[in-house]
């Protein structure tokens, strides 16, 4: 059986709530049991208190060894119902003596400024719900009160120990809303700002991250701001450890936010030891991670094993040049290398006649091939070297040794050394699978400089001009071709670029 009683309302009993409203809000661990009635316009102190007839559900808001709701039969009641005439809790009008005149010292006026109730025909209503709904309702309408109540609290930037201690709780909250809302303006603007955020937000500052950086990581991790600051301390010295660099870790948490939400023991270590037993040097570990964070987000057993197993077994890569592959590109390990694979595979076969082992060549050269688009990166460059004059086996040939052409800038560098190559050095374009290097080098910083001092010595060949001379090194150039000083030539360069 389940009794309820009305109550003079004791502040001291409730003293360790945060603050009064209007509405008292139920206890954290008794939410059942308080409900604040209102007579009339003026306050009236009741609370309604309801305790299960077992003594086991039972708590006493006093002291639970003194028990001041002894069981009772149905026939001992002694909270019996009234009817109308007989309500020993009538309504007060405003000319009668208040019975409870110290209560109003215990209210604060301004927290019963609340934003969510407008006017008394609201307090009137709940005067009804106290009066006259059923427990469960009564209960359900307290609990939505105390709900908005913590919303407004938290939206003041109060922390419970604020509310509690500070008598002007108002003013510290407004305070430190105004101190949070100076220091991350926009957070505050365009996400549900929390202030327990500040610590880690603070710490993630010194990396260089921008309030914007901040949204940017919250759009992609709501939850990666909610992390504890020491806790994501500890994951990023971790990675200092491993080799990651101080300038790196900002570009890091923007592409993958939830890093500093990994856990040490069961995520960021046992990734590492997977990284090593690839064969990438510890001196690598650290770069590999900055290129592509991603890989701390994937499951080893079920993404990342299975990848190594397709590029070792599909691909025919050899197992020991995995560690300088991934070296190269660490996406790999993360993509759909079997739709990547198949797709370039086959239009390298259709289009040039590839066979399957040049193509794996040119993937352990250089394995971003596998990231290239076919539209947009294969097919222009393999049409701008046919236009030159070569023919599928020349640009076969050539790719195999240098497939970083597929990702050159046809009007910024394709172009341009190959008009040099045929209209200044008089050679034909077939020289370029003899010396692929040629379109690697800069054409205004070793192309053109050493072919210009040649001949300004009056060294340089009549006929088609030697592409050796210009891959080996400033000091063999100078040594073997100009007979002449290292700072001659620099010198020459130097003012070359000044024109």
């Amino acid at each position: 059986m389940a009794v309820s009683t009305l109550c003079q309302f004791n502040p001291a009993l409730y003293s360790h709530y945060p603050a009064f409203s209007r509405f008292q809000r139920p206890l954290s661990n008794q939410p059942r049991g308080l409900l604040r009635i209102y007579n009339g316009k003026k306050r009236r102190s009741f609370v309604v208190l309801s305790f299960h007839s077992s003594r086991k559900k039972r708590r006493s808001f006093v002291n639970p060894d003194d028990d001041p709701f002894p069981r009772f039969d149905d026939d001992d009641d002694p909270f019996p119902r009234f009817d109308d005439e007989d309500d020993p809790f009538p309504r007060f009008d405003d000319d009668d003596p208040d019975p409870f005149p110290h209560f109003d010292d215990f209210i604060d006026e301004d927290l019963c400024d609340d934003d969510y109730f407008d006017g008394d025909e609201k307090f009137d209503g709940f005067e009804r719900y106290g009066n006259g709904l059923p427990f469960c309702q009564k209960y359900q309408l307290t609990k939505e009160i105390y709900r908005l109540e913590k919303e407004k609290i938290e939206r003041r930037g109060l922390t419970p120990f604020d509310a509690r201690n500070d008598k002007d709780s108002d003013t510290v909250g407004k305070e430190k809303l105004k101190t949070i809302n100076s220091k991350y303006p926009m957070l505050s603007e365009e996400v549900g700002f929390k202030q327990r955020w500040i610590p880690l937000l603070d710490y993630l500052s010194t990396f260089g991250l921008e309030e914007s950086d901040f949204i940017r990581m919250y759009e992609r991790n709501m939850r990666c701001l909610q992390t504890n600051v020491c806790s994501a301390q500890e994951r990023l010295d971790y990675l200092f450890s491993v080799g990651v660099k101080h300038r790196d870790v900002k570009r890091m948490l923007i592409r993958q936010p939830q890093i500093i939400a990994l856990s040490l023991e069961t995520n960021l270590k046992p990734h590492v030891a997977f990284l090593k037993d690839l064969g990438i040097p510890d001196s690598r570990i650290g770069q590999t991670i900055a290129t592509s964070p991603s890989i701390l987000a994937y499951n080893i057993e079920n993404s990342l094993k299975p990848t190594v197993r397709y590029l070792v077994e599909e691909v025919g890569i050899n197992k020991r040049s995995i560690g300088k592959v991934v070296q190269l590109s660490p996406q790999i390990l993360i993509q759909r290398i079997d739709i990547s694979w198949n797709t370039r595979y086959m239009f390298l076969s259709e289009e040039l006649g590839a066979s399957k082992d040049c193509v794996m060549k040119m993937i352990t050269k250089h394995p971003q091939l596998l990231h290239y688009s076919i539209e947009d990166g294969f097919i222009p460059r393999i049409n701008f070297l046919r236009s030159i004059g070569m023919c599928n086996s020349e640009i076969l040939k050539l790719l195999t040794s240098l497939t970083q052409v597929l990702s050159l800038s046809l009007e910024d560098n394709l172009k341009p050394k190959c008009e040099y190559l045929v209209n200044e050095l008089r050679n034909v374009a077939q020289s370029l699978t003899a010396y692929p290097m040629y379109l690697s080098l800069s054409l205004d910083q070793r192309i053109r400089p050493r072919h210009r001092f040649l001949v300004f010595l009056k060294k340089a060949p009549k006929g088609p001009f030697p592409l050796n001379s210009l891959v080996t090194s400033d000091e063999n150039f100078c040594q073997q071709w100009a007979e002449t000083s290292l700072d001659k030539y620099l010198a020459f360069r130097q003012k070359l670029k000044l024109k």
